[in-house]
């Protein structure tokens, strides 16, 4: 991971159309993802228990906000993505528990008739490999025009143009002719730009973005991360950016999402969560990447900030059983549980900043509520609030 603290924007610069607009928008999230369980069939063994892959997620993302979900490989990151558009096969996958509430309709609950007028349309998603997910037979223009075709009541030629323009936007040149090429005749940078083209076409209201920029180099790498802003602010999309990179996400981000172990260790606002992150494993992320102007023979490792035990104990509230949560904590260093209940909770341990933690009867006796921020970097999130308050 690489990463450097996020550029602040001018949080009065509210874009009073945006808050017009956001007034329907602001009591509820776009996406709502409660309590998410998802598992897989495990066949080391003959009757071993099964895979958990997202053990009790808790996320949202607003209208025109961008949350980053952050975290190593096999966290749980592309699941909890995958299960938004009910990509999960099943079996042996399995939706254990959990809701994921869209414009207020739980997903999850939906048929696979009812999902495709959502999968594609409302909702898209760009994949994490990109330049293996376009099919080599058929030409760019037919893959577009097919999920154009798809979503939209429109003719081949209406597709035709709307493709065209979907090319166009992503900053292809000569767009009409490049409709009938094939995959193998685009860079890697191209390519990217045509998932992305066909992800947007059809002008969804959430965009799910698995490692968007995998493989690519900076420049292309800056430059489809600033198109995907545009069309974003543009548009007012709301989207789930997954990434690696913390750099991306101090660009990128307004609100952040920490996974470890399928589960969520921290939730925050992006400058909340540089300027001062509290998860021992969140701090871990920040102390291995090196400063530009460390001399260090050595760097910090994660491990060695989570096998410290007294890292655990320096959240706000340690005095009062808040105590992060980590799965290897030896057990005679873990405290006293809520017995028959999930060792696990997500609990607000200040206003705006979620931790995971141990459940703890200190811990449940403190109130807490379900991680929800509208906070835009640029400003807008005051203005439909705002709006808001003065539409009731």
């Amino acid at each position: 991971m690489s990463g450097r603290e996020p550029a602040r924007g001018d949080s009065t610069a509210a874009i009073g159309a945006t808050a017009a607009a956001g007034v329907r928008n602001a009591s509820r999230p776009l996406l709502d993802v409660a309590d998410l369980a998802v598992s897989f069939d495990n066949t080391s063994a003959p009757g071993a228990p099964r895979v958990l892959a997202v053990a009790g997620a808790h996320m949202s993302v607003f209208p025109r906000q961008t949350l980053a979900v952050v975290g190593e490989s096999g966290c749980g990151k592309s699941v909890t993505a995958m299960s938004a558009m009910q990509l999960i096969p099943c079996p042996p996958g399995r939706y254990d528990r959990g809701t994921i509430l869209f414009e207020g309709r739980d997903i999850l609950s939906l048929s696979e008739k009812e999902m495709l007028q959502i999968r594609g349309g409302r909702i898209a998603m760009i994949f994490q490999e990109p330049m293996t997910s376009l099919n080599p037979v058929y030409t760019i223009g037919d893959q577009i025009m097919e999920a154009v075709l798809l979503h939209q009541k429109v003719t081949a030629q209406d597709a035709f143009e709307i493709s065209v323009k979907a090319l166009e936007d992503v900053g292809i040149p000569r767009p009409r002719e490049r409709m009938e090429a094939y995959p193998h005749q685009f860079s890697g940078g191209m390519r990217q730009r045509v998932m992305i083209a066909m992800a947007l076409a059809c002008r969804p209201t959430l965009l799910l973005a698995d490692e968007p920029t995998t493989a690519l180099d900076v420049t292309i790498q800056a430059q489809i991360l600033e198109l995907l802003r545009n069309l974003q602010h543009s548009r007012d999309m709301g989207m789930m950016l997954i990434t690696h990179n913390l750099g991306v996400v101090a660009e990128n981000a307004d609100v952040v999402c920490v996974m470890y172990a399928g589960r969520v260790v921290e939730y925050a606002q992006v400058f909340e969560l540089f300027d001062r992150p509290l998860h021992p494993y969140t701090r871990a992320l920040f102390a291995s990447i090196p400063g530009m102007h460390d001399s260090k023979h050595r760097l910090v490792t994660v491990d060695e900030v989570v096998n410290d035990p007294a890292q655990f104990r320096k959240l706000p509230g340690a005095d009062r059983g808040v105590i992060a949560w980590w799965p290897f904590m030896p057990k005679e260093e873990r405290p006293r549980l809520v017995p028959g209940r999930d060792e696990y909770a997500l609990h607000e341990i200040e206003p705006g900043r979620w931790v995971g933690c141990w459940r703890t009867e200190e811990l449940e006796a403190q109130p807490s509520r379900r991680p929800e921020l509208q906070f835009r970097r640029d400003g807008a999130s005051a203005g439909v609030a705002g709006a808001a308050s003065a539409a009731s």
